[in-house]
């Protein structure tokens, strides 16, 4: 992906950096707290305030992720992270997966969730990705719909029994 920043009136798509951080973990909490916190109660809510820092810098130094940050007065507002997958004799294409992406709930008319997708998928294909894949909860249905709305299809589907 180029160095280039996609802008509207409200918001800007950009590269993260390191000094986004905070800002990052701030928008990692954001989701937890918003889907997976309130969705599933296998998962620990408070898994960023611990650890999202050192994975956003770990991601900012590999070549085979990708971190955005929206960016409002100065402010991070929300982000996206993926990833690549090189190709395996099970699954011979390469693959990029969306991990995750938020933007907080006050900017989210900025068209900004919908711009972090769209330079994920232009990153994907520039990296020879043959397919991209994103994960939702089968309860998020405005997840799912957003990610339609944004070329994503179903492809698959988890079934889970608590034991």
């Amino acid at each position: 992906m180029t160095a280039s920043t996609t802008h509207d009136l409200t918001a800007t798509v950009r590269p993260a950096r390191a000094d986004d951080i905070p800002g990052l973990v701030a928008s990692s909490t954001g989701l937890f707290a918003e889907d997976a916190g309130t969705r599933d109660p296998s998962i620990d809510a408070d898994w960023p305030r611990a650890h999202a820092a050192a994975s956003f810098a770990a991601a900012l130094e590999d070549p085979a992720r990708l971190v955005l940050a929206v960016e409002y007065a100065g402010e991070v507002v929300g982000h996206l992270m993926g990833s690549l997958a090189e190709p395996t004799a099970v699954r011979p294409v390469k693959t990029a997966t969306l991990i995750s992406v938020y933007v907080r709930p006050a900017r989210r008319s900025s068209r900004a969730g919908a711009r972090l997708v769209e330079a994920f998928v232009r990153w994907a294909g520039e990296q020879g990705a043959e397919h991209a894949e994103v994960t939702a909860y089968a309860a998020n249905t405005d997840a799912i719909r957003f990610y339609e709305r944004n070329g994503f299809a179903p492809q698959s589907v988890t079934l889970r029994l608590g034991l």
